[in-house]
């Protein structure tokens, strides 16, 4: 398999100060010597790992957990944890030795018994896990710090699956958090990264503090994207919950936080021209892709037919032009599945999603819909909040009962674990995740049990296939059969393509381009 290219990261560029609105002036500033403060896209609900595909809590794992590889920003896959490896000449016997030195938050040396635990608990909740479970794996430690995986067959997926950059994430814990979580999260939030969990000054709803953790070493190697040496130069992270996005800009420009993942579309040219501010756009596969994940397994949706109808309700134009998405931050339309200007973008199959709100009315009302409620789960004060607005005034159009109900990303993430009392909900999600058949959050799960359900035979054969391909022309054609398929099944519908852009203070020094949050390398100035 070749591995995906994300965009070129680099250390960014200053911009010019003007003047600033009164709604957002700035304040006096704190003192320059405070902790890294930072404003993310929501708070942390869910702190394990294994456990969830949510964005959030990936940025909180690769602090606080290590991997045993990682990708660097050109998506090729690097030993983190691991010191070296061995594959047999018939590639079924993977020898993995681990770095010296290794420990745990609680102080603890990192054993392979501890490595295998956590692959073990990973892998069956996971898509790429689960093709490595299908390959026959099995794992045995072969003293404290080397362990084999052996396979029935080969598995050339083998490196790129254990330093995957999308959730859920296959983090190292300690064998014993991972044992007493049983078949539910952890209880307790114990991992070796280079920032530790303070959880005595865990406050819900107000903030959340990572530590530098002063027994982590970093690798030798200059940080590259996820992988190399985490050196970490800030005594702590401190994650700031803000009610809305108005107000962490307002923080921002008094400097009271040093980072805010999502500015404000709206604000953003203000932003820009704000003294002691910079914002980071992203292009490639740093943009994201909106989609509407709708539930295969109960409900209106359940019928393929009452789900293909949304292919003619969907103009990504009107969508993102709702979510007041600039016209330099947007693609008006893209049809690919995985991303657009990217390596398997393609038209295949997107005649289904002409926008045709006439003709997607005649075609439910040949359906078997007889008026069931449609549960919308919305995201208050978040953009796919109007792309999913725009979709149910659509519906309501075509014929459609449709119920909004509004609430915060945790809840929805809880709401839609259950395979009853939900129909939809819209959702963004950052462009590497969704960027092959392996990984697309909608496409990798397919017939697993991940929330919507969606299930497709012919998809299964091709995703084995796509795994087994030999080249990227091979692979290329199999991506734009499995999107053919999906047009056709309908596991979710895109609503667009875009760039959310993020800001920062101009004392940070050594932030890297990404639209992943990355705070080790960080440096405090006094700009």
């Amino acid at each position: 398999m070749s591995t995906i290219t994300a965009s070129r990261r680099g250390v960014l560029a200053g911009m010019t100060a003007l003047a600033f609105p009164a709604a957002l002036l700035p304040r006096p500033a704190a003192a320059q010597q405070k902790p890294l403060t930072v404003m993310l896209e929501s708070e942390v609900v869910i702190l394990d790992p294994h456990m969830t595909t949510a964005a959030i809590t990936r940025t909180f794992a690769y602090h606080v957990f290590d991997m045993l590889y990682g990708s660097d920003a050109k998506g090729q896959i690097h030993p983190q944890m691991v010191e070296t490896q061995e594959v047999s000449a018939d590639q079924l016997r993977w020898q993995f030795t681990l770095r010296p030195g290794l420990r745990f938050h609680d102080d603890t040396p990192v054993t392979a018994a501890d490595c295998i635990a956590s692959l073990a608990r990973w892998a069956p909740r996971d898509s790429l896990g689960r093709m490595l479970l299908a390959a026959g794996a099995t794992m045995a430690a072969q003293g404290e710090r080397v362990f084999t995986i052996t396979l029935t067959k080969p598995f050339p997926l083998m490196l790129n699956v254990l330093g995957k950059p999308n959730a859920p994430l296959p983090a190292i814990m300690p064998a014993r958090v991972a044992a007493a979580a049983g078949d539910g999260r952890i209880k307790e939030v114990i991992g070796s990264g280079p920032f530790r969990f303070a959880a005595d000054r865990w406050r819900v709803g107000d903030s959340m503090v990572l530590a530098r953790f002063a027994g982590y070493v970093p690798r030798p190697e200059p940080s590259d994207f996820l992988s190399g040496g985490k050196t970490v130069q800030v005594p702590e992270v401190v994650l700031r919950t803000i009610g809305d996005d108005t107000t962490g800009a307002n923080a921002l420009v008094a400097g009271e936080i040093d980072y805010m993942q999502y500015l404000p579309f709206d604000l953003v040219p203000m932003l820009a021209r704000s003294q002691g501010v910079k914002v980071m756009t992203l292009k490639g596969l740093d943009m994201f892709q909106g989609n509407f994940r709708v539930n295969a397994a109960s409900g209106p949706f359940a019928d393929p037919a009452v789900r293909a109808v949304l292919w003619q309700l969907v103009d990504q134009k009107e969508m993102l032009q709702a979510a007041g998405i600039a016209p330099d931050l947007r693609m008006d339309h893209c049809a690919a599945f995985f991303m657009c200007d990217a390596p398997l973008g393609s038209n295949a199959g997107a005649a289904a999603a002409t926008f045709d709100p006439a003709a997607g009315k005649a075609a439910l009302a040949r359906t078997g819909y007889k008026g069931e409620p449609v549960v919308m789960l919305q995201v208050s004060a978040s953009i796919s909040q109007a792309a999913g607005s725009m979709l149910a005034q659509r519906m309501r159009e075509a014929g459609f009962t449709v119920d909004e109900q509004v609430m915060d990303w945790g809840t929805v993430l809880q709401r839609r674990g259950r395979k009853e009392g939900w129909s939809i909900f819209p959702v963004y999600s950052n462009g590497v995740d969704m960027a092959s058949p392996l990984t697309h959050f909608y496409i990798s799960n397919n017939c697993g049990d991940y929330p919507g359900w969606s299930c497709s035979e012919p998809m299964s054969a091709l995703l084995t296939q796509f795994a087994a391909a030999p080249d990227d022309a091979a692979r290329a054609r199999i991506a734009a059969a499995i999107q053919e398929d999906a047009y056709r099944t309908t596991p979710s519908v895109m609503w667009g393509q875009f760039s959310r852009p993020a800001g920062y203070r101009t004392r940070l020094q050594g932030l890297v381009a990404s639209s992943y949050p990355i705070f080790w390398g960080v440096r405090l100035g006094n700009a």
